[in-house]
């Protein structure tokens, strides 16, 4: 609860005082930016209906004061008053240090290794279609570990787009609506044939990549071809521990990626392989051995320490320990956060066979989703 409020800087501020003892202060331009009246915010979809540069050039507070669990401000000149509930304000307080350590990650995420194979988030097919908390439950631990399997699906040619239709929609590439993930002849990429693969991104040569992708089991009967999911996060911060000069220069210069593999298509970006927001929140990891370029943006004299970090990042995703591995069975499938876990296979044989299909979709929907029905069992709470 607040228990006092308090006009600072002739009115250009206020301070609130909690009744815990902690405190918090908001800007009379950032308060009437977020106005939550009727005049400023459309009452239906939540949007602005004012400008920041309609509110006026000398806005400040005229008066405050603690009305039960609401602020209720007075800004002038406008003469307008509003009522901000506390609880909204401490869900949008923003008076705190500006100083974090770079590589910092929100409480909602959680990294891990290998040890998470005894408790890899999985739910049933036919239990997230039809249960809505069950669903919130599934797409929050995509959320937390970037990565989760679905059991029990239909096993039939395209079922992986009933995977995608539970939270959002399927985005297209070159590769189409979904591709086939088997053996053949002349591939246009190694993921077509019976070859081991390196845990990697998929796609770091697109801009923007594509931030989840689905991967269905139809058919799988050869010996071997074990699906691994990597932590890219916690590689890049186990980096940041041993080396915090290598994960700086792998984080400040870009890498580049190029795809030629396919008539017509030429596809390249530059980004680097672990990428930080402005404020230091670890946000992406792109790793393709088969997809990088030459790398041209290092200067001469870091080149050799990026690369013995780039090498040592390649140890750290190789490390056993770092992998949680699963052989899917017809029916099962897995997503992963393509912004931030790898995904690996081990090699197969001939014999048998192996059938898995792909597609792509958008981190976007799926946490719309997730907000929706966190929203919905909030609601329902009250």
């Amino acid at each position: 609860m607040i228990g006092s409020v308090e006009i600072l800087d002739a009115g250009k501020a206020i301070r609130l005082r909690n009744n815990d003892g902690s405190e918090a202060r908001f800007h009379a331009v950032w308060l009437r930016d977020n106005a939550l009246d009727p005049d400023t915010r459309d009452a239906g979809n939540g949007q602005r209906l004012i400008t920041v540069n309609g509110i006026p050039d000398d806005v400040r507070i005229g008066a405050a004061s603690v009305e039960g669990d609401d602020v209720l401000v007075t800004f002038a000149p406008e003469g307008k008053s509003v009522r901000f509930p506390s609880q909204w304000l401490r869900a949008h307080a923003y008076d705190r240090s500006a100083t974090r350590a770079a590589g910092w990650l929100p409480t909602a995420l959680e990294t891990w290794d290998g040890a998470l194979n005894t408790a890899v988030p999985c739910d049933s097919f036919d239990r997230l279609a039809s249960d809505r908390g069950a669903l919130g439950g599934w797409l929050a631990a995509v959320r937390r570990y970037g990565f989760a399997k679905v059991s029990g699906g239909p096993v039939e040619d395209g079922a992986l787009m009933t995977v995608a239709a539970l939270f959002g929609y399927v985005r297209e590439t070159n590769y189409g609506k979904w591709f086939e993930v088997r053996t053949e002849v002349n591939p246009s990429n190694l993921a077509y044939t019976g070859l081991g693969l390196q845990a990697h991104t998929d796609n770091p040569y697109r801009d923007p990549v594509p931030t989840l992708q689905i991967l269905y089991c139809l058919e799988n009967s050869a010996e071997g071809g074990e699906s691994m999911v990597v932590d890219g996060f916690a590689a890049a911060l186990r980096l940041k521990d041993e080396d915090p000069r290598g994960f700086d220069l792998l984080a400040r210069y870009c890498a580049r990626f190029d795809y030629a593999g396919s008539a017509g298509v030429r596809l390249s970006a530059r980004r680097p392989m672990i990428e930080l927001s402005p404020d230091g929140e670890l946000i992406g990891v792109r790793f393709n051995n088969r997809s990088t370029a030459p790398i041209t943006d290092v200067p001469y004299d870091d080149m050799a320490d990026y690369y013995a970090a780039y090498r040592r990042l390649a140890d750290i995703i190789d490390d056993p320990a770092m992998a949680v591995s699963f052989k899917l069975e017809p029916g099962e499938s897995f997503i992963v956060d393509n912004t931030r876990v790898l995904h690996a296979r081990k090699g197969y044989s001939g014999a048998g066979t192996r059938w898995l299909q792909g597609c792509y979709a958008d981190k976007d929907g799926l946490l719309s989703t997730l907000s929706a029905i966190e929203h919905e069992a909030r609601e329902a709470a009250q």
